[in-house]
C-alpha cells in the first residue's frame, strides 16, 4: 500500500461515521451515502489539498456537495414547473414567443450568445460562467448585462412571425435548381 493509500484509508476510517452523521442531521438518510461517497471521491482527488485534521476539511466538502445537490433539484424542479405552464398555458403563444427569441439570439455575436445560453440555459451562476469564458465574475455580469440589452434589441426589431411560422409550420420553398443541372439539359436537349 502505498502512502497515499494509507493516509486515504486512515482518514476513511477516522473520519467517514462523522461526516455520515453530519449530512444525515442536514439532509436525511436517503441522500447520506451518495454524498458521503462523492466527498470521499473528492478527498481521494485533492489528497494533496486536504489538511491535518481532516474532518474539517471533509465535512466543508459534504456541505459544498449538499449544497450542489440542492441546486441540482432546484434546477430540476424549475424545469418541471416549465414544462407544466407550457402543458396548460397557450403552447402555440409559447412556442411563437421561443420562436422570437431564437431568431433575435441567433442575430447576436457568438460571444453574447455564449453568455446567454451558460447562464439562461445550462443554468450556471455568473461566478461559474466566468470561469468558463475565463473572465471574473464582475466582467462577465456586464458581458451579460450588455448581451441582455443587445438581445431585447434584436427581439424588438426582428419581424413578428408570419402565420404559419407561428405554429411551427414554415411554408416549404422548392430548393433553388442548380444552374450546372440545368446548362446540362439544355445542352443535351
Amino acid at each position: 500500500m502505498t502512502d497515499d493509500e494509507h493516509r486515504f484509508t486512515g482518514m476513511y476510517d477516522e473520519c467517514r461515521q462523522r461526516v455520515w452523521a453530519y449530512v444525515v442531521s442536514r439532509a436525511g438518510r436517503q441522500v447520506a451515502d451518495e454524498v458521503v461517497s462523492e466527498t470521499f471521491a473528492i478527498a481521494w482527488r485533492r489528497l494533496e489539498d486536504v489538511p491535518e485534521p481532516a474532518l474539517p476539511w471533509l465535512l466543508g466538502v459534504a456541505r459544498n456537495v449538499l449544497r450542489d445537490n440542492v441546486r441540482a433539484q432546484a434546477r430540476r424542479e424549475a424545469l418541471g414547473a416549465e414544462l407544466r405552464a407550457w402543458t396548460e398555458g397557450d403552447v402555440a403563444d409559447e412556442v411563437t414567443e421561443r420562436m422570437g427569441v431564437l431568431r433575435a439570439l441567433a442575430e447576436l455575436p457568438e460571444d453574447d450568445r455564449e453568455i446567454l445560453v451558460l447562464v439562461a440555459w445550462q443554468g450556471l451562476s455568473p461566478r461559474d460562467a466566468a470561469r468558463v469564458v475565463g473572465c471574473s465574475s464582475a466582467a462577465f455580469r456586464v458581458r451579460l448585462h450588455r448581451a441582455r440589452k443587445r438581445l431585447g434589441q434584436a427581439m424588438e426589431t426582428l419581424p413578428p412571425p408570419r402565420p404559419r411560422e407561428r405554429l411551427g409550420q414554415a411554408k416549404e420553398t422548392p430548393p433553388p435548381a442548380r444552374p450546372h443541372v440545368r446548362s446540362l439539359k439544355e445542352e443535351w436537349s
